[in-house]
């Protein structure tokens, strides 16, 4: 392309300097005619954007001051003032700390940051206590209707955010100190601002919280009753389609137009991707020393597993290469009480079989299937207090519940800190199924589809090119892509997002919005 551009500035030279006023040879450069942005058949004068954390800009585990200015919507909004929008409000945080307070008392943390201070990088939450009081409501209407931690169906819950509530958890701490009054809902007070264009990207958390406590939730699929859901369960897909539907005939109602984005897959953000399924390496100095050990104690523990036809539940670890953790796997058949008899038969005392039958029924290691959450790199290999209490509980000496309490190698990896195969297929199921309620919607309200699932298979496997031949990418830390929470863009992934949603609003309505330069935004906040 620039050798394209590089000929044809060249030819109009060429054509120039051919043309001559009495002698004087003219060799003046054209000046381009200046990009003109166009709204299309759109109108970009009063935007507003919901959703969830994604469009809230949040980012680093928090939300904070220069997290919300590199908001997708943020961005999109300066590429509509081009073309006939609008003033683009936020409620913003205090500060750049990100950390909220009830009351004074501090009840979410600050934002992580990329710290040296150790020797060695590492996410550090930064030091300080967040100005952001949740009682201290801010006023006026808000363009960004992004609210961290809504589901599909919060956006029409009243109360969702009454101040009052937040303590008793019925209600949401960032909702709450922008809404209109402690009955307000998300979509009343958006709707009332009268949007002549809107974007929409909702569901992510009807799967993601599933997702992220390594499947400790419960699939609803079945139960339209959202109030009996918990925070980590998957939405059922009536409730999704239902709650986007009214939202969409709510905006629609006003506005001109508007995009929809469907929901990326979940299981393969940072979080779920980042921790290997073999951590322990035998060059360890704690670990290696054990091995041996180990192995031997578990022989017997093997044999039974074998003679119980399991043998792909054998636990070994290797002295010559990384071992896969110890995990529970609660999709096992529980042979708890089986492999009690088998070692109770071959000479193990009855205690003591009981309990390995107890710790071990549906153990196995970890394989490459297995997706480990982010946070299991700090409990792997430490002892596990609440596993330590439990088997002093059934009469184990102090010594030995030591032993055997410790996580991913002789205490199984508890649900919380693994997805495993059939928990992913859970989560992708769903997925699929909100996707397709998404389409047909974004097809009968005559909007656009922001593809955003098909844009993260390219983005995780290829990553994004950008203009100075860098390429982005979802690696932890060091891709640029993803912040240092795992699951939420950095600003430049935000940037990329934000083009991603103009060039679907261009394909849809004609307008020609430029997009933004991902390279003017930072991947990574670093101290």
């Amino acid at each position: 392309m620039k050798k394209f551009l590089a000929l044809l500035l060249f030819s109009g030279l060429f054509l120039i300097s051919c043309e001559e006023d009495e002698g004087v040879v003219q060799t003046e450069t054209p000046t381009p005619d200046p990009v003109v942005v166009t709204s299309g058949s759109a109108n970009f004068s009063n935007y507003v954007a919901l959703g969830n954390s994604l469009t809230a800009g949040f980012s680093d585990a928090a939300l904070f001051i220069a997290g919300q200015e590199a908001s997708f919507p943020n961005m999109l909004a300066s590429n509509f003032a081009l073309a006939g929008g609008g003033s683009f409000n936020q409620p913003l945080m205090a500060d750049n700390l990100g950390g909220l307070t009830l009351g004074g008392n501090p009840i979410s943390g600050n934002r992580l940051i990329l710290s040296f201070a150790s020797g060695s990088p590492a996410p550090v939450a930064v030091q300080g206590q967040g100005a952001t009081e949740v009682s201290n409501i801010l006023s006026g209407s808000f363009n960004n209707m992004g609210v961290p931690g809504a589901k599909s169906y919060h956006l029409l819950a009243p109360g969702y955010g009454d101040v009052a509530g937040v303590a008793l958890g019925t209600a949401n701490p960032y909702f709450a100190r922008m809404a209109s009054s402690s009955t307000a809902t998300v979509l009343g007070d958006a709707a009332a601002q009268g949007a002549s264009f809107f974007t929409l990207w909702i569901g992510n958390n009807d799967v993601l919280g599933y997702a992220v406590s390594g499947g400790s939730g419960v699939d609803q699929a079945g139960n339209i009753d959202p109030s009996t859901y918990g925070g980590s369960d998957i939405s059922d897909v009536n409730v999704v389609a239902g709650s986007i539907d009214a939202i969409l005939q709510t905006m629609t109602a006003t506005a001109s137009g508007g995009a929809i984005a469907n929901i990326p897959d979940v299981t393969a953000i940072p979080f779920l991707n980042t921790v290997p399924f073999a951590p322990l390496s035998p060059t360890n100095p704690d670990f290696a020393p054990q091995i041996p050990a180990l192995n031997a104690q578990l022989a017997g523990l093997n044999a039974a597993f074998d003679f119980l036809g399991v043998p792909e539940r054998k636990i070994e670890f290797s002295t010559t290469a990384a071992s896969a953790v110890v995990i529970k796997d609660e999709s096992l058949a529980d042979i708890s009480a089986q492999l009690t008899q088998v070692l109770a038969g071959g000479g193990l005392d009855i205690g003591t079989a009981t309990v390995l039958g107890l710790v071990y029924g549906q153990a196995r290691q970890a394989t490459a299937e297995d997706k480990l959450v982010l946070t299991s790199q700090g409990v792997i290999a430490q002892v596990n207090t609440d596993a330590f209490a439990f088997l002093q509980s059934l009469g184990v000496d102090a010594t030995t519940a030591g032993q055997l309490s410790v996580n991913g190698i002789t205490w199984p990896l508890e649900d919380q800190w693994v997805l495993t195969p059939d928990e992913q297929a859970t989560a992708t199921t769903a997925i699929a199924a909100y996707n397709q309620v998404i389409a047909g919607l974004a097809a009968q309200y005559d909007i656009a589809l922001v593809d955003a699932n098909a844009f993260f298979v390219e983005f995780g496997t290829a990553g994004i090119l950008l203009p100075d031949g860098s390429t982005v990418t979802t690696d932890f830390g060091t891709g640029g892509g993803f912040s240092l929470d795992g699951v939420h863009p950095s600003p430049r992934g935000y940037a990329i997002l934000a083009n991603l949603f103009a060039e679907s609003i261009n394909a849809k309505y004609g307008s020609t919005l430029p997009g933004v330069n991902p390279l003017d935004f930072t991947g990574l906040y670093i101290n």
